[in-house]
């Protein structure tokens, strides 16, 4: 990893030394409303609040040169008519020094050439809709230098899919124009299609966004055309407007469209300057005005600074609702910023903007979003309130739900996944275990089909949906996918059962019973405790094939998951829920985990399944179309992977739970940071295993439902301080080595300084418990417990033994 960069002191920074990574490292800046993504050379796109039907810029993903276009200064000395950019891309320059600091929601550019210090701060201010790359330079060099500042963007305007695949015809409605008075730089778009596309409904409606890009420095020049900007047979690396310090003052209401603007700066020696460029929207109406007046705001270069530090605070607090103190720096860095940070990122963009996820196509899965909610859910239970009011409104009365939805134009895909509408239940009592919010179980909302709701009724319409789609033998039909999305051809006619959803629906089940039982539904506990017992006894009855349980059966009822199985004998899945469940007994639970060890074990942790398959089988789908060793055909799934994390420790296998966990560090590849090629400070969806001569190359990071599980794994069940109804449970699962940590957690309205001490080295089990010196019978901290304490600082100490 330190080939390339490591972290900040604080860990609050990935540091990047040099441009060369083996892919595009990215971070994300984004208030919640206008986003973007950059890379460490400042490639990346922009949009506002969908990045497919409301795209500001544009981003070519799988193309030479790579990670173009982006969001470029370039500087030119007008005496030399040398050039360059600081952030390296896209003159690939060979600076005297660069560095990039990827932090929580900014991205710090810096770099030294030919006598010029240079850097670029780049976020998005928390109360407004606009990226600001704030630039800093300063000449180190004896003599006086007198510089051309170009900025530049390529816009997208509007349905990014559309640009993409019918540019010729959609530049016809760009429009780019310099408004001289502002002195800004104004684009939209007169046609305009949003969700449903165009062969559906010929669209009649014009962008209802304005984008405008201006700057603190006096312009002297700017370009709308994108073909006049760069020149004939050039490309962003050497564009003719720069290399002859001009630009045309070309504006547009047909063509290929940029923000283009240039400044220019005298420095004498010794001497630095600031100031920012502006990239932001603002709605359609009144846009001249409603641009103006956040232009002149931010020109104001302490207003800049003001936001900034604001973002700064914002995000310190984010992180700052847990924070841990163990034996283990990594885990202290995963858990303490950057695996909290990447839930907060995958709770803003789902599956839907990334590097690998353009941003085209998916919408906000409804799965995704129920587990994203799983970071957030501690210090922004707001956020996770609010979240789950909007997918409650993607509920069918039926209590089925749209797999993929589209919350900025309406509307939802709705594919069968049978395990999708069971993940609503999972959200209400995370945020309910968090909060003991339970007035919300008495909010309404709609069925997005017709009539409403209490959200008590929408959790209890999902299980209904569930529990009415079992197959004769009382297990989950398979229906085309679940978890698994590849394996996508079991069960299309209605009869291939999913061992796994079965186990899910009994998880959901129990939990729920637990639920019904706090709130004083004992007839709903009564109800589900029989479909429990039902449900579990046909799993143990069919599923169970010795050693492990197998994975489900097709429309034929031939099973896959077993040990007759020539391939796809073992899947992680099931073992781990059987465990997670409660449906597996301690014989079953040890027998079917210890497979996991002794089948699907690897360097980077346990693969989704082994063998993997060699031929491809269209019985049961995708997975068998996927090389062996990659995505769900055998890969280093970090998703399941976390669950078997959770699994071990439900066990109280402590060295197992923290060994997984320890292998699937981001910042721990299994061969070199070359070959895992992503980012070394989230958590990526997969690692190729070694069932694939890449083994150890990773792939779709940052935007993965690992990032969450992790996170809980961590604090929840390793360190062991997680929430249930009454209060805060204490129950660590640990490595035997650990002699002590320490655990920060805010938790309804008190902040707990937990202290954990090992001092006979056990895995599990908790000796004594004090709480502000007084002795706890049991080791959740109860509610009632707490009520009469009125500092707002709890002590706990936690003696293993």
């Amino acid at each position: 990893m330190r080939r390339y960069g490591h972290f900040s002191q604080d860990q609050r920074e990935f540091i990047i030394t040099r441009p060369d990574t083996p892919a595009p490292w990215v971070n994300y800046i984004s208030n919640g409303r206008y986003h973007g993504i950059i890379s460490h050379t400042a490639g990346g796109f922009s949009f506002y609040q969908s990045p497919r039907d409301s795209r500001i810029t544009r981003w070519r993903y799988n193309s030479l040169p790579m990670d173009r276009p982006g969001r470029y200064v370039v500087l030119r000395d007008k005496t030399s008519g040398d050039y360059w950019s600081p952030t390296w891309q896209p003159t690939e320059t060979n600076l005297e020094q660069y560095e990039c600091r990827h932090g929580l929601y900014y991205t710090l550019i810096s770099s030294r050439y030919q006598g010029i210090e240079a850097s670029i701060l780049y976020f998005v201010p928390p109360d407004d809709d606009l990226e600001i790359w704030r630039v800093r330079i300063k000449n180190l060099s004896a003599a006086k230098k007198e510089l051309d500042i170009f900025a530049y963007d390529e816009l997208a305007l509007g349905h990014a899919l559309i640009d993409l695949i019918n540019q010729p015809n959609d530049q016809h409605f760009n429009e780019v124009f310099f408004n001289r008075n502002e002195e800004i730089l104004f684009a939209s778009k007169r046609y305009w299609i949003i969700n449903s596309g165009a062969s559906v409904k010929q669209a009649n409606q014009a962008w209802d966004r304005y984008v405008f890009f201006a700057s603190s420095l006096p312009v002297v020049g700017w370009d709308g055309c994108k073909d006049l900007f760069i020149g004939r047979w050039r490309s962003e690396s050497n564009p003719i407007a720069v290399e002859k310090g001009r630009c045309h003052d070309s504006e547009i209401t047909s063509g290929d469209a940029i923000a283009a603007l240039q400044t220019a700066c005298t420095l004498k020696s010794g001497e630095e300057k600031e100031f920012a460029f502006l990239l932001g929207t603002v709605p359609r109406e009144d846009y001249l005005n409603a641009g103006s007046a956040v232009v002149k705001k931010y020109r104001d270069l302490a207003m800049v600074e003001q936001s900034y530090a604001q973002l700064r605070a914002e995000w310190k607090d984010y992180i700052h609702h847990v924070q841990v103190d163990t034996p283990d720096d990594d885990m202290n860095t995963m858990l303490n910023v950057w695996n909290q940070y990447q839930t907060s990122v995958t709770f803003r963009f789902s599956r839907d903007a990334s590097y690998y996820h353009g941003g085209l196509l998916f919408g906000r899965g409804f799965r995704d979003s129920c587990q994203d909610i799983l970071g957030p859910s501690i210090p922004r239970p707001e956020w996770v309130k609010t979240r789950i009011l909007e997918m409650t409104q993607y509920q069918f009365q039926n209590g089925s739900a749209f797999h993929l939805y589209f919350p900025f134009s309406g509307g939802g895909e709705l594919t069968g996944h049978s395990d999708t509408p069971l993940w609503l239940p999972l959200a209400i009592m995370v945020y309910l275990k968090e909060t003991a919010d339970f007035a919300f179980l008495h909010e309404k909302t709609k069925f997005y089909d017709h009539g409403e709701a209490t959200v008590l009724e929408h959790l209890h319409a999902a299980i209904q949906f569930a529990l009415m789609n079992l197959t004769d033998r009382h297990l989950a039909k398979f229906g085309p996918g679940d978890w698994n999305d590849t394996l996508d051809y079991l069960g299309r006619e209605g009869r291939g059962e999913s061992v796994w959803v079965t186990m899910f629906l009994a998880y959901i089940l129990r939990e729920s019973i637990s639920l019904c039982k706090y709130i004083g539904d004992e007839e709903g506990a009564m109800r589900y405790s029989r479909e429990y017992q039902r449900i579990a006894g046909a799993i143990n009855e069919y599923c169970w094939d010795g050693e492990w349980y197998t994975r489900g059966t097709n429309d034929l009822g031939e099973v896959i998951g077993s040990k007759h199985n020539e391939e796809g004998k073992i899947f992680l899945n099931t073992q781990a829920w059987a465990v997670i469940s409660g449906v597996a007994d301690e014989a079953r639970a040890l027998s079917c985990m210890n497979a996991v060890l002794n089948h699907l074990d690897t360097p980077k942790g346990p693969k989704i399944l082994h063998p993997a398959f060699s031929r491809i089988d269209p019985g049961i789908g995708l997975a068998t179309r996927c090389v062996a060793g990659k995505k769900e055909n055998g890969a280093v799934f970090n998703h399941p992977v976390s669950w078997a994390i959770l699994a071990e420790c439900i066990l109280g296998r402590g060295d197992r739970a923290y060994g997984i966990y320890k292998k699937s560090l981001p910042m721990n590849p299994a061969i070199d940071i070359d070959r895992y090629q992503v980012e070394p400070y989230v958590y990526a969806e997969y690692v190729t295993s070694p069932d694939h001569p890449t083994f150890g190359q990773a792939s779709h990071s940052w935007l993965t439902g690992s990032s969450a599980w992790m996170l809980r794994d961590g604090i929840d069940y390793i360190l062991g301080v997680r929430p249930v109804y009454e209060g805060l449970l204490i129950d660590p699962c640990i490595p035997a080595e650990w002699k002590r940590y320490k655990v920060t957690r805010k938790f309804r309205g008190k902040q707990y300084e937990i202290y954990v001490r090992n001092p006979v080295g056990v895995n599990k089990g908790i000796r004594t418990l004090k709480v502000d010196d007084e002795p706890l019978q049991g080791n959740v901290i109860t509610s009632e417990w707490i009520k009469d304490i009125t500092k707002d600082n709890v002590v706990v100490e936690v003696e293993l033994g």
